[in-house]
C-alpha cells in the first residue's frame, strides 16, 4: 500500500516541454511512473520522445488539462512552470477536477497560493506544495524531483518539509524501505500538511511507523504533535531542522522564521516529545531511533 500515489496513478505534466519538465519527466518515466501526457497550449497535438533505458517513450502533448484528463483518464498533475504562471496552471488543474496536484515550483507568491488553495479545497482537490520535491511510493510511482534509486518499498512513511532531508532520511533507512515519502514544502501556505500525511499513514495498513521532519517557524509541528497524541497509534520519530538558526532570520524556506519564543526548534521538540514522539538531534540520530523501533 501507499498514500496518495500508487502504481495505478496516471500522471500528466504541466510544463513537460520545458527544460526542467523534460528532465524530470525522463526521471519519472525511468522510475516506472505512468506519465500519460503533457500540457502546453502552443504545442498541442505534438508529442515528446523520452529516452528510457534502452528504449524510447513517446508522450502526447495536449492543449489544456481538461483535454489531457478526457483523453487519458489522468488523476495526478505535476507542475513545472515558472512562479508567475503557477497560479493559472494550478487553477486549470483544479477546474479540470484532477484529484491530486503536485506543485514543484519555488517562489510562488503567497497571495497566489492562498487563492488556488481555497479553490482546491472547494473542489475537493488535494494539493502538495508549492516549493516541494513531490512524493514517491517506491517501486510504484514517483511524481516530482525525488531521486528514485535511493531506496525501495517498505513499511516506513515519511513526511518532510525539507527536500534534501527527505532524500537523506530515505538513504539512511534504505535497508527498511518506504511505503510513501512525501515532501510537503516549507512555504507559509502549503496544500498538504504534516497532519494530512500523518492521518493517511495511520490509515494505511502497510505503513508500520512514521518519520516526521519539520523545521523552525510557524506552529505546524506543534499542531502535528497534538494530532499525534490524540489520533496516531503507530510509532513516530521526528527531527526539527534549525536548532542553530538565529532568531528573526529566514532560513531557506519562506516559512522558516522564528519570532521570539514562537516557532523555535526547542519548542517544537518539546511538543513532539510530550506527544510520545522520539526526536533526534540530527537526521542520522533520527534514523537510528527508527531503526531501533523496527528492529525491536
Amino acid at each position: 500500500m501507499a498514500i496518495f500515489l500508487t502504481e495505478a496513478s496516471k500522471v500528466i505534466v504541466q510544463g513537460m516541454t520545458g527544460s526542467e519538465g523534460q528532465k524530470h519527466t525522463t526521471r519519472m518515466l525511468a522510475s516506472g511512473t505512468a506519465v500519460v501526457g503533457g500540457v502546453n497550449p502552443r504545442k498541442a497535438g505534438t508529442s515528446v520522445d523520452f529516452t528510457v533505458g534502452e528504449g524510447t517513450t513517446s508522450v502526447p502533448v495536449f492543449g489544456t488539462v481538461a483535454e489531457a484528463v478526457e483523453a487519458t483518464g489522468a488523476d495526478v498533475s505535476v507542475i513545472f512552470v515558472p512562479p508567475a504562471h503557477t497560479k493559472a496552471a494550478v487553477l486549470e488543474a483544479v477546474d479540470a477536477g484532477v484529484p491530486l496536484v503536485v506543485i514543484i515550483t519555488e517562489g510562488v507568491p503567497v497571495d497566489d497560493t492562498a487563492e488556488f488553495f481555497t479553490a482546491a479545497q472547494s473542489k475537493g482537490v488535494r494539493l502538495i506544495g508549492p516549493n516541494c520535491p513531490g512524493l514517491i511510493s517506491p517501486g510504484k510511482s514517483n511524481v516530482g524531483i525525488i531521486p528514485a534509486d535511493i531506496t525501495g518499498p517498505g513499511k516506513i512513511g515519511l513526511v518532510s518539509k525539507s527536500g534534501t532531508l527527505t532524500y537523506q532520511m530515505m538513504y539512511e533507512l534504505r535497508d527498511f524501505g518506504f511505503s510513501t515519502a512525501i515532501g510537503i514544502g516549507g512555504d507559509p501556505i502549503i496544500g498538504t500538511t504534516h497532519i494530512d500525511a500523518l492521518a493517511a499513514f495511520e490509515a494505511d495498513p502497510e505503513t508500520a511507523a512514521i518519520v516526521m521532519i519539520g523545521e523552525i517557524g510557524g506552529d505546524a509541528e506543534e499542531r502535528a504533535a497534538a494530532f499525534i497524541k490524540e489520533n496516531v497509534t503507530k510509532p513516530v520519530v521526528g527531527y526539527v531542522a534549525g536548532f542553530t538558526a538565529p532568531e528573526g532570520k529566514t532560513m531557506g524556506h519562506a516559512g522558516a522564521i522564528v519570532s521570539g519564543s514562537s516557532g523555535t526548534a526547542q519548542a517544537k521538540q518539546e511538543a513532539l516529545e510530550a506527544a510520545g514522539v522520539r526526536v533526534g538531534k540530527t537526521p542520522s540520530e533520527t534514523a537510528e531511533l527508527m531503526r531501533q523501533i523496527l528492529s525491536a
